[in-house]
């Protein structure tokens, strides 16, 4: 099952805090929420300004969270995020240590950025929902994916 995410955080260059997570599944499901012991406090003025008006709960314990999403992404989950690099390690913080991810799981995360570069796009679709909200967010990476990913079949078919 693919799945695509976005994550809100809070980062100093030594520590990644995880604000909200968002996931889409391909069959449309979502899941969103925000860890309660982040503390929100530690906000650069960035995310005072971008990020924490757009948080909207619920928040909940963050092993509650980790249960929540292995049970949403279910058996073999392929994750995508876009500009991926944090938000997976904020993922998988979840869990503890990378090993600690649950059986099943990939070690890695795969980028809607690198597949636009790798095919030569210059360009992804216009997002015009709410802008580092994480579901908002999950939701524009799986349109940019589907863009990228059709892109390449209609190309296929006319070679």
């Amino acid at each position: 099952m693919k799945i695509w995410f976005d994550t809100e955080f809070i980062e100093d260059g030594k520590t990644i805090e995880l604000l909200s997570i968002g996931l889409v599944r391909e069959d449309g499901a979502t899941y969103y929420a925000e860890p309660m012991e982040t503390d929100r406090t530690k906000a650069s003025d960035w995310v005072l300004k971008n990020v924490l008006p757009h948080l909207s709960g619920p928040l909940k314990p963050r092993d509650s969270i980790a249960s929540e999403i292995v049970d949403f992404a279910e058996a073999d989950p392929e994750f995508w995020a876009y500009y991926c690099s944090y938000d997976w390690v904020a993922l998988c913080q979840l869990f503890g240590t990378m090993m600690d991810l649950p059986k099943g799981w990939p070690m890695f995360c795969r980028d809607v950025q690198q597949v636009r570069v790798d095919l030569g796009i210059a360009d992804l679709p216009k997002q015009f929902t709410t802008e580092h909200n994480a579901l908002s967010d999950a939701l524009w990476t799986k349109q940019a994916h589907d863009f990228l990913i059709g892109g390449v079949r209609v190309r296929e078919v006319v070679k």
